[in-house]
């Protein structure tokens, strides 16, 4: 008996009749892939579309038993190749385990499986009058088990934190087919080692996240106050970035586009939508500014005082409405480059006060190769998402070289190789350099005591040094 034949009679009736296990050469192809760009080599076996806990703990099992190799996998839209189907591998779709089981708008928390869009989440939670706060800006189609596994970020995260921040326990299949559960249901809680903040970010190689509970906050009251300002440079746009921060103001949104970025923008949505929300059509970056809570009006006020003596013509939305047709048009971003060719999405992050400099250091490394480096960033946080559109299969040597150059000058200025997007196999060479080869070696010791067979996603975060 092979491992497939092992696991159809482990997951009995429904491996056929509810297309729970399947080898349909059109989705194995299709799990080969994220929203990257990069796909692996080689067909995975099979991919098993789990609908319940036992599901997972059958393939892992399964895997275990036969040392075949499991990619856990969401919605797919992943943008480091961690979730990507490798050459024999069983790819584990969780997706399909889309439950919201509990809102306990008392204790402001919710109980959810881990394939539960974002988006859908907080349209549950709406009435309640709370919301989930990991906003990435693929809320409409990513899934909070996905956010987890990856430590998910995105525009709110300045003020409202990062996915871990919102995670208070979670369910997990381990290696071995056991379900462990961690954390807790209260506000605080320090017993042990605190294995639910390990699982958090592990993209899927200590174990498969099968259902999670989730932190929750109130909407703030009253609307949000929105604010934008055109630049003449990249740089002076960051500088005035910091200065908000440093006057201890705290935006829950403030993203920044580069001229590249607005370039492609206007291609992808038509320069009249650009000038028409932005009040003008002369500038070379922006930067987009929103305020929530009962002190939102005095915050903008003040934030828009600041903007406007670093050099940025402010302009001040008219309502919540327009608010977010500005976020839309930022959010259009990434589809405005997808538009146009091939995009490897970069993901590095600097110390606030040195995002100035590491702007100025993307000009010089698209000069320096000749390639165009459009650039946005949650500017609130430090995270910037340099871009590199190509065309044809494989992503030229000369778009790696200038990565490689981001990556070295993000940590030279005190900074990180990924703030939210994760190692995956698309970082993983750049892994020891930054964490240093103690802590690596540490952490390769630790995924062996949850995985000693090394059945879990392997080859994802380590093995390219």
């Amino acid at each position: 008996m092979d491992v497939l034949e092992w696991l159809a009679a482990a997951l009995g009736e429904e491996a056929g009749t509810a297309g729970v296990l399947s080898t349909d050469p059109g989705l194995l192809d299709a799990a080969r892939a994220d929203k990257s760009g990069w796909a692996a080599d080689g067909m995975p076996l099979a991919i098993v579309s789990a609908r319940t806990v036992e599901h997972v703990q059958a393939t892992l099992r399964a895997a275990s038993e036969f040392r075949v190799p499991v990619v856990p996998r969401g919605a797919g839209t992943g943008l480091a190749g961690g979730a990507n189907g490798t050459d024999g591998s069983i790819v584990l779709d969780v997706s399909g385990m889309n439950r919201i089981l509990e809102i306990d708008a008392e204790d402001q928390l919710a109980v959810v499986e881990p394939g539960v869009i974002n988006s859908d989440l907080n349209a549950a939670l709406e009435p309640y009058g709370l919301f989930f706060a990991p906003d990435p800006a693929s809320r409409a189609v990513s899934t909070v088990g996905g956010n987890i596994a990856t430590n998910a970020g995105g525009l709110l995260c300045a003020k409202y934190g990062v996915t871990r921040e919102a995670v208070l326990g979670l369910e997990v299949v381990l290696a071995d087919g056991r379900l462990l559960r961690t954390g807790h249901r209260t506000v605080k809680g320090v017993t042990g080692y605190d294995l639910t903040a390990l699982f958090v970010g592990s993209e899927g190689t200590l174990g498969v996240i099968v259902g999670a509970t989730v932190r929750l906050q109130p909407i703030p009251p009253g609307e949000p106050v929105t604010l934008g300002a055109l630049f003449p440079d990249v740089r002076t746009a960051a500088e005035a970035s910091a200065r908000v921060t440093a006057a201890r103001l705290r935006p829950a949104v403030m993203e920044l586009l580069d001229a590249p970025a607005l370039e492609r923008i206007s291609a992808h949505l038509g320069r009249a939508t650009l000038e028409e929300a932005f009040g003008a059509s002369d500038g070379a970056a922006y930067l987009l500014v929103q305020f929530d809570g009962a002190t939102a009006a005095a915050d903008a006020a003040a934030a828009g005082t600041l903007i406007a003596e670093t050099g940025g013509t402010v302009r001040v939305a008219a309502d919540a409405a327009e608010g977010e047709r500005l976020l839309a048009l930022r959010r259009a971003f990434h589809p405005a480059l997808a538009a146009s060719g091939e995009v490897l999405i970069e993901d590095v992050a600097v110390p606030r006060s040195r995002m100035p400099e590491m702007f100025a250091a993307i000009e010089r490394i698209s000069a320096r190769y000749g390639i165009p480096i459009p650039t946005v960033a949650h500017a609130g946080d430090g995270n910037l998402h340099p871009n590199f559109v190509y065309t044809g299969d494989e992503v030229p040597a000369v778009v790696w070289d200038a990565a490689n150059d981001l990556f070295r000058t993000a940590i030279e200025l005190g900074g990180t190789l990924t703030g939210e997007h994760g190692v995956g196999v698309l970082k993983r060479r750049w892994l020891a350099d930054e964490v240093g080869p103690d802590s690596y070696e540490l952490q390769v010791k630790l995924k062996s005591v949850f995985d000693p067979l090394g059945v879990l996603n392997p080859g994802k975060v380590f093995g390219g040094r």
